[in-house]
């Protein structure tokens, strides 16, 4: 496959506009997307390692590993572990790719997004009941005690909930499970980049989290479902209340 000659990271120079160092996922795939469209780039092109592609955007590896991620299950580039990252399709190939993902990226296919998260949500809550230990209480318990330390550090809060989320699929045992989950967080994160934005919010937030847990340690799956599905409501709320941005 055709890859960028000798040096990938000179050939996008200054083709790749610099972006605020917190700028979240979205405008960095934003960015990346309206190049890849540009007519430059043959199917197939290899991307600058997650690093090189940071500092040419200036901005932080997080914002462009979340960018690349939700790029690689919206089809538009492939990673291959130990290889790289490589452009999946020509620009006339990939236009109606890109009217699929704005399409994607709408308030519907958002809605439609979160009722899967839900659902994916409460079940890995419901499995996480009946097979917890009180080590994987204990990891849980300090996320939370994370998230209370950060409440006026929005970003890290955020961090801080999406990894306890992610320690309840763990515990529930079902990889396949947390896999999907980790895909649709990844396309919701492209289309709003937090859904905590004050203090208010946070504290809610995180005795929402609480009322969770207290389920959890009662191992109780009928009570850990309400927490979780009440929890699941409220958060979907805040998400959609923040709007999304249009790429």
């Amino acid at each position: 496959m055709p890859a960028y000659p000798k040096n990938p990271t000179l050939e996008l120079k200054g083709k790749l506009s610099a972006v605020p160092a917190d700028t979240p996922a979205g405008a960095v795939a934003s960015q990346l997307l309206t190049y890849f469209t540009s007519g430059d780039l043959e199917a197939g092109a290899r991307l600058p390692p997650e690093r090189q592609l940071a500092q040419m955007l200036g901005t932080g590896r997080s914002a462009v590993r979340e960018a690349l991620a939700a790029l690689e299950i919206l089809g538009i580039v492939h990673v291959r572990p130990g290889s790289g990252t490589y452009l999946k399709a020509s620009a006339s190939e990939l236009l109606p790719q890109t009217l699929s993902w704005g399409l994607m990226l709408g308030e519907q296919r958002v809605q439609d997004l979160l009722q899967i998260r839900t659902a994916l949500e409460v079940l890995a809550a419901e499995s996480a009941a009946s097979v917890i230990e009180p080590e994987n209480l204990a990891a849980l318990q300090a996320h939370l005690v994370q998230m209370e330390a950060h409440q006026g550090d929005y970003r890290a809060f955020v961090e801080a909930d999406m990894r306890f989320h992610q320690e309840m699929a763990a515990i529930s045992g079902n990889e396949t499970l947390g896999s999907i989950l980790q895909s649709v967080r990844a396309l919701l994160r492209i289309w709003v980049d937090r859904s905590i934005s004050d203090q208010k919010e946070a504290r809610d937030a995180i005795a929402e989290h609480r009322e969770v847990l207290s389920a959890l340690i009662t191992r109780d799956p009928a009570a850990v479902r309400q927490a979780m599905e009440s929890h699941m409501e409220t958060a979907n709320e805040r998400l959609l209340s923040k709007g999304g941005r249009k790429l």
